[in-house]
């Protein structure tokens, strides 16, 4: 498949690779140069939690997060005796 490069230096990855691999507006590639007129573009591994907070700040229902007290701790548990 064949693509162009714009005036601004970007090549747009046709639609159909697109939805074949999932890959949506803003996820990050590597671009390595392997000899002139070659490269290799791969897909940046994401965060293990990339997206999370994102998520959690558009929940439609709003103020099911509830803060623990912070006057409970766990200083005075007793921790059982190993061996």
């Amino acid at each position: 498949m064949r693509t162009r490069l714009s005036s601004k230096g970007q090549i747009v990855l046709p639609a159909e690779f697109r939805r074949q691999d999932g890959i949506e507006a803003g996820q990050q590639f590597d671009v390595e140069r392997i000899e002139p007129g070659e490269y290799r573009l791969k897909r940046a591994a994401s965060q293990p939690n990339a997206g999370l907070v994102q998520l959690l700040l558009t929940c439609p229902v709003k103020g099911w997060y509830q803060p623990l007290d912070r006057t409970e701790t766990t200083d005075d548990l007793q921790l059982p005796a190993l061996g």
